[in-house]
């Protein structure tokens, strides 16, 4: 019997040494599935000992120790890594999907309350007769005069076809009129403008980076292109990002089939991703100005990078966020979700945009306060001047960027090719 054994020993011994010479990879791996056990008991034995023994009991629930334990993990990582609550993992979704069960309505916090903007054209809200001004005083019976818009958002989201029923002042007739509404699929473009200026200029306004902006975009280029677009300006100012596949979409609209928009590297830096050009050639020959602030980031700086960069394009405005980063979601069993930053993006030419950001061609510097202004002047085209003012309690002022980005355009239609960029009087 112990000479069987010291058979097998040997037996197992060799396996071992052919394993770790013969195939290092599969050495090191079982290398580190013995550390990964290795780690895993020692955080199990202080989870249990903690349980087990700390004074406070409420404080060492497992359920509590995990999820700080979790939070902990995320926390020495980037920025833009973390744990994703169900909740949370469900909100992301929706973002991206530009989808969600709700009732149609715009909010925003006015004189302490929240007040609707305007109800979205063809859903329930506007159906049910919601008015702009109208303030949100309840939801279910329960009152809400203490909450935030994100929190009114949440409130009113839900399963289409699930009813929810909302208390509204109207400080119009001072009247207090109870509806309930029965939720749909809301749809919301990531498009907001897209019209033709004088001299034939095009605007396009890209708020995000959605599964439907490539569709939307290219609809919005079509139509501009179709009434005679002599020069494009595309306004990805305070634009946070979004899908990265989105993003090469709207790119490659300029781009030719196979070309390349950026390249990725993950953990083996020398196994780098070309992402290419995937849409059908087309020709256009007017020029593109790209407008961006600090505000633009991640999928926005992608596109403003890859036309800057194959000289497609004259940037104007601010350096970009810098977010030059990737960052994968995987879902788990429960309905959380992991966010990881996976890999990081270049230009055609090499350059990072990680913290970098994206530097303008044509700088214009606005003052946070004027910054601030022109925000609210974008997300209120709806009212007059006199409405504006009275509302925000300032006047409407000029965006420079915006008018730099005409004027560099109308330089451009006097000479052939791309925009001239301005020298300084």
């Amino acid at each position: 019997m112990l000479k069987r054994h010291a058979n097998i020993l040997l037996i197992l011994s060799a396996a071992l040494f052919i394993l770790g010479n013969a195939s290092p990879s599969l050495g090191s791996l079982l290398s580190a599935e013995s550390e990964h056990d290795a780690h895993v008991a020692r955080f199990s034995e202080i989870l249990r000992i903690l349980n087990e023994r700390y004074v406070d009991v409420e404080e060492v629930n497992y359920e509590k120790l995990m999820q700080a334990a979790i939070d902990g993990m995320f926390e020495s990582l980037d920025p833009y890594s973390r744990f994703l609550g169900e909740e949370q993992s469900n909100r992301i979704r929706e973002e991206t999907s530009q989808e969600f069960g709700g009732i149609g309505i715009r909010i925003e916090q006015r004189d302490g309350r929240v007040s609707v903007i305007a109800p979205i054209a063809n859903t329930p809200g506007e159906r049910a007769g919601i008015l702009p001004g109208d303030q949100i005083v309840g939801v279910e019976g329960e009152e809400t005069t203490e909450l935030t818009p994100s929190d009114m958002s949440r409130l009113l989201r839900g399963e289409p076809g699930t009813r929810v029923s909302i208390t509204l002042f109207r400080p119009a007739t001072e009247e207090t009129i109870e509806v309930t509404i029965i939720r749909e699929i809301i749809t919301v473009e990531s498009i907001p403008e897209a019209y033709l200026m004088d001299d034939g200029i095009g605007y396009i306004l890209i708020s995000r980076f959605g599964e439907r902006t490539g569709g939307e975009f290219r609809h919005a280029l079509a139509r501009l292109e179709g009434d005679g677009m002599r020069g494009l300006l595309l306004d990805l100012r305070n634009n946070p990002g979004g899908l990265l596949s989105t993003a090469v979409d709207v790119a490659g609209q300029f781009f030719d089939r196979g070309e390349m928009i950026l390249y990725t590297e993950g953990r083996e830096r020398e196994k780098r991703q070309e992402i290419r050009a995937r849409s059908r050639s087309r020709s256009y020959e007017y020029p593109i100005v790209v407008l961006i602030n600090s505000g633009s980031a991640s999928a926005s700086e992608i596109v403003a990078g890859a036309l800057k960069d194959t000289g497609r394009a004259v940037i104007v405005g601010e350096t970009s966020f810098g977010k030059g980063s990737i960052q994968r979601i995987e879902s788990l069993a429960d309905g959380s979700a992991l966010r990881y930053t996976s890999a990081r993006y270049f230009t055609p030419s090499g350059d990072s945009i990680h913290e970098d950001g994206i530097t303008p061609d044509i700088e214009v510097i606005v003052p946070f306060e004027d910054s601030f202004r022109l925000l609210r002047q974008r997300s209120r085209p709806d009212l007059s001047a006199e409405g504006f003012r009275e509302r925000f309690g300032f006047d409407r002022i000029e965006d420079e960027q915006l008018q730099t980005g005409i004027d560099a355009l109308k330089s451009a239609f006097v000479h052939a090719g791309a925009p001239e960029i301005p020298e300084d009087d």
